[in-house]
């Protein structure tokens, strides 16, 4: 069934439409270049946040389709199709939503539907609105079953009960979502070889618990709490459940969990300084927050006192009383936001975890796009990363970026972390942070049986250059080192450093002991420089300052096969100030003898050197200035003759299209290794853990 347009509705409530919805754009962002999301209808009594505006809309619009205006997005609100309706006027709320419909078509190539939620049904229509629509619309429909404490004749009951309805009413009926489902029935329904009933497809997904809770950033909009103490930073944190602080300290500390949402009146100092402590002491949960009621705050001394604490949770504060701000909180709902990474990161994780992605693929008949975005890059990167999984090891374990990122990371199944450092430290880091790494591997370099063969082997590995058991000893026990020979001797995949360390930190070690891939002597590095529409790779931008003409052709070697790997045709142009035989000077001929080195080494590869970079890209300008060059207005690497240039010339591009660059990517090396920089940010980290992770996949292919 080939389709340009899906259509995704819950057939009753609390189904976790919005986890299918996020799935689905995962999955279509990887291979479709322009993407639509549409709500034909919203309500704005369930729908609408506190900001005025649909949560779903602003969820994807900011991962998948940030292009898109808003208005485009939806094209009805509840209470005008309810007076359209009653009017008998239903005619005119198709032929608007066609409208509106075509118009998306015309501009995108696919066209995700989200349905109305079944809470905002109308009675007046003869059927489902969501299946009226979809039928209307001619889109094939795609329902969610909600699962949740149903066996699994039960769920076998629901699927036939609904496929019947899509049926019936006159829909396409493209596939099922059965969420939130137990284990044991998930088990059983496969057993049963009841995952497909006929020719419609049938999808299986658990329940997450930690979807259906809120976390303090939905508590605080509900509630229009202000922040008294803490980062905003925190607010992502999950809250289990609530405890209403009303007894003594000495009673109240017996009754905390982990997770808890401290409900206490803003008076009760005691209380107040007893969770302080409870954070701080190893002996007590970690709290996810404290909320303050009866709109009391801390006095002068108090907060005096707490500001100058360590508080790694938020303290909020509400104007209601206990007894209300209890019933405000039951009704608090456990929204996936834009803004909630972790909610994000676990939602798709656990979609590719459970669904088979290429039976929709194959079913919808999706095939990838000539030309590659950003967004389709990056979650390309996600895509090959998970394949097959990597162990990669990251060092910096004590950096609280590179916590948040291992968090990610691994809900999104994307690799295997191996964090180093003191186990306890780490743990009690990750928890103060509401951050969930228990599926990493944790290595304490100091108390780990490999540190003596660790020792013994860079001994012998630097004994000829003078090193010393004692060095050798000495170097082991720092971290880059540590983790550089964990990749040398195969207990890591690749290794990524750079948070709090320096360039010569990372990559020192790494030519120590790993060392350079046979016929290259020089690392270097390239930038994947995500454009509009096409990626670039760039080099070397960040390693060597002024390299000679055979490091040079070794660049433009390394870079090829870099881009290669990640899917970019390599067609090299060799910069320089002058084009072909135009010019002479020491730089245009250090060029020129690199383009000579390097066609004769890769007789095969599509260079041309010297060339301007407007001769390179542009095919007007090519046309002019090298009209016979087969590479000449197409190249797609490009490798500057210095770091000067490169890296003056990567940032100048970065800054002035808003391109995204990804990068430094280290080459050259017999096992990857890459570099951060000391600022990097939380999704510079993810993506270059998943380069690393696609490195070492080729590097094991070859082995």
């Amino acid at each position: 069934m080939k389709t340009n347009s899906l259509y995704i509705a819950s057939i009753e409530p609390k189904s976790g439409k919005l986890l299918i919805t996020l799935g689905l754009m995962e999955l279509l962002s990887r291979r479709i270049k322009k993407i639509a999301f549409f709500r034909p209808v919203i309500d704005k009594n369930s729908d609408i946040n506190s900001n005025g505006s649909d949560n779903d809309i602003n969820l994807i619009r900011s991962l998948y389709c940030p292009d898109m205006d808003y208005d485009e997005c939806y094209t009805f609100e509840l209470e005008e199709v309810k007076t359209l309706a009653s009017q008998g006027k239903t005619k005119q709320f198709y032929e608007r939503l066609l409208v509106h419909f075509k118009e998306l078509l015309k501009k995108y190539d696919f066209v995700l539907c989200e349905g109305l939620n079944s809470s905002g049904f109308l009675s007046i229509f003869d059927n489902n609105i969501n299946l009226e629509i979809a039928k209307n619309l001619g889109i094939p429909f795609t329902g969610v079953i909600n699962g949740i404490n149903q066996n699994a004749r039960e769920v076998q009951t629901e699927i036939t009960i609904t496929e019947n309805i899509i049926r019936n009413s006159g829909c396409t009926h493209f596939s099922t979502f059965v969420n939130r489902l137990s284990s044991e029935a998930i088990e059983t329904l496969k057993i049963d070889n009841t995952s497909v009933t006929g020719n419609i497809p049938v999808f299986l997904l658990p329940e997450e618990s930690e979807l259906d809770k809120p976390t303090l950033a939905d508590i605080s909009k509900s509630l229009n709490a202000s922040f008294v103490l803490g980062s905003s930073d925190d607010l992502f944190r999950v809250v289990q459940q609530f405890k209403i602080a009303t007894m003594t300290i000495e009673h109240f500390l017996n009754y905390i969990e982990d997770g808890d949402l401290i409900i206490v009146g803003g008076d009760r100092a005691d209380i107040l300084l007893a969770s302080v402590c409870a954070l701080s002491s190893q002996h007590y949960p970690n709290l996810s927050g404290i909320l303050l009621t009866g709109g009391y705050t801390p006095q002068t001394n108090m907060l005096k006192l707490l500001q100058g604490m360590e508080i790694p949770v938020p303290i909020l504060s509400v104007p209601s009383d206990t007894f209300r701000c209890i019933r405000q909180l039951e009704k608090v709902p456990a929204e996936i936001t834009a803004e909630n990474q972790r909610k994000i990161a676990l939602g798709l994780g656990l979609f590719d975890a459970h669904i088979s992605v290429n039976n929709l693929i194959q079913r919808a008949q999706i095939s990838m796009s000539s030309s590659m975005t950003p967004i389709m890059f990056e979650h390309v990167l996600f895509e090959r990363a998970k394949s097959k999984l990597m162990s990669i090891v990251l060092p910096e374990a004590s950096d609280e970026r590179i916590l948040r990122a291992t968090e990610i990371l691994l809900r999104r199944q994307v690799v295997n972390i191996i964090l180093l450092g003191n186990k306890t430290e780490i743990l009690a880091q990750s928890a103060s942070l509401g951050l969930d790494i228990e599926a990493a591997t944790i290595i304490d370099p100091t108390q780990s049986n490999l540190l003596k063969p660790y020792i013994r082997t860079f001994f012998e590995l630097r004994q000829h250059k003078g090193l010393t058991m004692e060095a050798a000893a000495d170097a082991m026990a720092d971290i880059s080192y540590f983790a550089t020979m964990m990749v040398h001797q195969g207990q890591a995949d690749g290794m990524v450093s750079g948070a709090i360390h320096t360039t010569g930190d990372t990559i020192r070690p790494a030519l120590q002991i790993i060392k350079t891939s046979p016929n290259i002597s020089v690392v270097s590095s390239v930038f994947l420089m995500c454009l509009e529409t096409e990626v670039l790779v760039y080099g070397d931008c960040a390693i060597n300052p002024d390299p000679d003409a055979e490091q040079l052709s070794e660049i433009c070697i390394s870079s090829a096969e870099t881009a290669s790997l990640f899917g970019i045709e390599p067609r090299v142009a060799m910069l320089s100030y002058s084009t072909g035989s135009s010019g002479r000077g020491k730089d245009v001929d250090k060029v020129r003898e690199a383009t000579l080195i390097a066609q004769k080494k890769c007789p095969d590869l599509l260079i041309e050197g010297p060339i301007q970079y407007d001769a390179a890209i542009s095919p007007e300008v090519a046309s002019t200035k090298l009209p016979d060059s087969p590479l000449a207005g197409r190249a797609s690497v490009f490798i500057f003759p210095d770091l000067n240039t490169g890296n003056n010339t990567y940032k100048a591009v970065q800054r002035s299209s808003g391109a995204i660059a990804i990068g430094p990517v280290l080459q050259g090396l017999k096992k990857p290794v890459n570099d951060l920089s000391r600022g990097c940010l939380v999704a510079d980290i993810i993506n270059t853990v998943a380069i690393t992770a696609i490195q070492a996949q080729s590097i094991q292919q070859e082995q």
